[in-house]
C-alpha cells in the first residue's frame, strides 16, 4: 500500500502557529517528519505545539523571525543548522492579515506587506535553504498560495496581488533548480474551515457552499494531507504546480 513517508526528512514551516500551519506541521510529523516550527508573535503557542510534535517522538524546534527582513531569515537558517541540521522541506505559509477594501479604499502599505509576505517571504526562503537543497541533489520548496489569484474578486486586490507575484516566482524557480531533482509547487486552499470555525460552529457557509462544485468548504486537514503528498516522494515528478484544494471552486485552465 503506497503510504506518505517522511521518515528521517526536516520540515520547515512559517507561520507554523498560525490554523492552518499548526495542522500541517502535526501532519507532518505523523508521516515521520522533524519539524521546525516558525512563529512571529505567538511564542506560546509555538511552545506549545512543539511539546505536541515531541511528544510524537519526532525531533521539534522553534524559531521566531520577521519573514519579510532576509536577515532575520539567515538567522533562522543558522539556528536551524546547528540544532537540526539540513532542511528537506521548506512549506512558505506565513502571511500578513489584513482588511480587504477597494483598490481605491486600500491603503499603500497593505500592498507592501502583501508583496513582503507572499514574495519576498520565498525568495528568502528560497536564497537560505535551496542552496544545501542543491548539494544535497533533492528537496521539496512549496508555497501556500490561495483560490483568490484566479478569482480576482472586488476587496483583494493587494492579497491578489501578492499572491500572483509569488505564482510567478514559484514557476520559475522550478525551471532553475529542477535539475537538482528539487521540486517546486504551490498548494492553494479555498476558504478552510479551521479551529476557529469549529470552535464558533461557523463551518457551513451557504452561499460559499452553493458556488462550489463539492457543495462544501474544504477542511485544514484536507489541505496539510495535500502539503504532505507535495512533501513526499509519491510527487517527485511533480514541479512548476499550482495545485487547487479548493472543492472545484477554482479549475486552472490547460
Amino acid at each position: 500500500m503506497l503510504q506518505v513517508d517522511l521518515t528521517g526528512k526536516t520540515a520547515l514551516i512559517t507561520g507554523a502557529t498560525g490554523q492552518l500551519g499548526r495542522v500541517m506541521a502535526r501532519t507532518l510529523a505523523k508521516c515521520g517528519a522533524n519539524i521546525i516550527i516558525h512563529y512571529h508573535g505567538n511564542e506560546v503557542k509555538a511552545n506549545e505545539l512543539n511539546q505536541e510534535i515531541e511528544s510524537m517522538g519526532r525531533r521539534s524546534m522553534i524559531v521566531r523571525a520577521d519573514v519579510t527582513q532576509f536577515d532575520d531569515i539567515i538567522k533562522m537558517k543558522n539556528s536551524i543548522a546547528e540544532h537540526l541540521g539540513h532542511v528537506d522541506i521548506v512549506v512558505a505559509n506565513a502571511v500578513v492579515q489584513y482588511e480587504w477594501k477597494s483598490v481605491l479604499e486600500q491603503p499603500l502599505e497593505d500592498y507592501a506587506s502583501q508583496y513582503d509576505t507572499c514574495v519576498m517571504q520565498s525568495v528568502y526562503l528560497a536564497k537560505a535553504f535551496v542552496p544545501s537543497m542543491i548539494e544535497q541533489k533533492s528537496g521539496r520548496f512549496i508555497g501556500i498560495n490561495t483560490e483568490c489569484s484566479m478569482q480576482n474578486t472586488p476587496g483583494q486586490s493587494a492579497y491578489v496581488a501578492g499572491k500572483r507575484g509569488m505564482d510567478g516566482v514559484y514557476r520559475v524557480l522550478a525551471k532553475e533548480i529542477g535539475e537538482h531533482q528539487i521540486t517546486v509547487n504551490q498548494i492553494a486552499p479555498g476558504w478552510t474551515i479551521s479551529e476557529n470555525d469549529r470552535d464558533n460552529n461557523t463551518e457551513i457557509s451557504e452561499d460559499y457552499n452553493k458556488s462550489v462544485p463539492l457543495k462544501r468548504r474544504g477542511t485544514d486537514q484536507e489541505i496539510a494531507n495535500v502539503v504532505a503528498f507535495v512533501a513526499s516522494d509519491l510527487a517527485s515528478f511533480i514541479t512548476g504546480a499550482y495545485i487547487p484544494v479548493s472543492g472545484g471552486n477554482v479549475m486552472p485552465a490547460i
